[in-house]
């Protein structure tokens, strides 16, 4: 039997859920490698919704269960009946919805609460010393719940290429160690069997987004 992996999505769409690509790529690899990808969110309400071609909020509400079910191909359960002992390891892919619906990273940085059934996942793995990967924003998770861990989200100076560079700033002020990486590099925390990498913090090209997510899981596998 291949390794089973919790993956937690936030919704569906980058500007207020989960990044669908950063997503698909989680789920291509892991099954490269012979593993199986068990989706889950949490059943709560969307901070707001986006329109995608505006990007701009609307009136809409929608539930973060019911969009990551898209990406999930319906197959997905409630995250607050996730159990840790029946799984080897934890992926949390990137996109707004992780500081919009996962936290309140979004409105308030560092200073951001993180919701309590995310929390106490997250948590779970860790106490059983299991394997998390997260890539793009998702690290910010960790940043706050694991202080003095160690982190990618890619680079610390903004500039064209490294437009979200102040995320790096914020995780450092609250205590973490942030480690510099290109797009196609990942960065583990072998204390905390953490493996982060950065994805579409990058403005890459997707097949290196693709390649850095191929590493990430490539090593959560390795450590589960």
């Amino acid at each position: 039997m291949g390794k089973k992996v919790a993956i937690v999505l936030s919704g569906c769409g980058v500007y207020d859920g989960s990044e669908i690509h950063e997503s698909s790529a989680v789920l291509v690899h892991l099954s490269r490698e012979g593993a199986q990808g068990e989706f889950y969110a949490p059943d709560v309400e969307q901070m707001h919704v986006v329109d995608h071609v505006k990007g701009q909020p609307t009136q809409e509400k929608r539930n973060v269960l019911v969009e990551s079910a898209r990406i999930a191909r319906g197959n997905i359960k409630d995250l607050a009946t996730l159990n840790v002992k029946e799984l080897d390891a934890l992926i949390i892919p990137g996109g707004f919805g992780v500081a919009k619906n996962l936290s309140t990273w979004a409105t308030q940085g560092k200073n951001c609460t993180i919701s309590k059934v995310v929390e106490e996942t997250l948590k779970a793995f860790h106490a059983a010393k299991k394997p998390i990967g997260m890539c793009c924003i998702s690290p910010v998770l960790a940043a706050k719940i694991f202080p003095g861990c160690e982190l990618t989200v890619g680079q610390d100076k903004e500039c064209e290429k490294w437009p979200y560079a102040k995320t790096a700033e914020a995780m450092k002020e609250l205590g973490c160690k942030h480690v510099n990486k290109h797009v196609d590099e990942i960065h583990v925390d072998v204390k905390n069997k953490l493996v982060t990498t950065s994805a579409f913090m990058c403005n890459a090209s997707v097949h290196e987004v693709y390649d850095g997510i191929g590493k990430m899981i490539k090593e959560v596998l390795k450590l589960a």
